[in-house]
């Protein structure tokens, strides 16, 4: 049975209709290409979400990969040292859509339509909508100690996250905005280069239990550093796409689940 909102967010702080706090979200997304509503979530269902981490973790599919910042396969034109081809490790372990209990506050709030709309709103889309494959909906991340994202791009447009469980140290969310053009073709090899090196200085996001997290990653680039201590972090991701019926690639779902279905 589907949880009613007023169970899952604290609308007090966050009122999902309220027109003057939607255009406030949406310049702040539009401004700085990143958007932090603390306390999203009620402090009840953040310790129900950390028990079903802990609960799930069993089940969760490890990878760690090389990959270049792009997420691209290497380019022979370039050297392995040049920073379209430079390889970063990601580490990870992910439960997926079909593995989040049936009755999780989290198909509730994926599902309705009041945060769906809201949505759309503060990301200037017209329509939100699941993916068609079981597994890529809402996926739930484990860092433990040691792992990390390297640096990227996203792919997508948009990411959306909600904060389960942050680590004690580490674990930390970094970018860079607005270094590369994908859309006009400039991949900005230079600055990437630089941003490797550890010469330009990046941005963190605060991301306390509970906090909402809209970033466009498209072109900006960012990692999260590798997680200190024995406390795992757990992230949520609510990956929607612009159009319907849309799968993620039999490749990605390989790749990040180590299964089709």
């Amino acid at each position: 049975m589907a949880l009613a909102l007023t169970d899952i967010i604290n609308l007090d702080g966050s009122p999902l209709q309220d027109q003057a706090f939607i255009k406030a979200c949406k310049r702040t997304l539009d401004k700085t290409g990143v958007l932090v509503i603390k306390d999203f979530l009620k402090a009840t269902v953040i310790s129900l979400l950390q028990q079903e981490g802990k609960d799930n973790q069993h089940l969760a599919y490890y990878t760690s990969n090389k990959h270049n910042v792009y997420l691209t396969e290497s380019d022979v034109n370039y050297s392995d040292s040049h920073p379209r081809n430079r390889q970063v490790v990601s580490s990870k372990g992910c439960i997926t859509t079909d593995q989040i209990p049936v009755n999780s506050a989290l198909h509730s709030l994926y599902q309705a339509a009041e945060f769906r709309d809201f949505l759309c709103e503060v990301l200037g889309e017209q329509a939100l909508y699941e993916y068609a494959d079981p597994l890529s909906s809402i996926n739930l991340h484990y860092a433990g100690e040691g792992q990390e994202l390297g640096w990227h791009y996203d792919n997508s447009s948009f990411a959306i996250t909600l904060m389960v469980q942050s680590p004690k140290e580490g674990g930390i969310f970094e970018y860079v905005k607005d270094v590369r053009d994908a859309d006009n073709g400039d991949m900005n090899y230079s600055m990437s280069g630089k941003i490797l090196d550890g010469v330009i200085d990046s941005e963190s996001l605060s991301m306390a239990d509970g906090a909402l997290v809209l970033f466009r990653g498209r072109n900006s680039i960012h990692r999260v550093t590798p997680t200190v201590g024995e406390q795992t972090r757990m992230l949520v991701v609510l990956a929607y796409n612009t159009q319907p019926n849309i799968s993620l690639s039999e490749s990605a779902r390989m790749t990040f689940f180590g299964r089709l279905d």
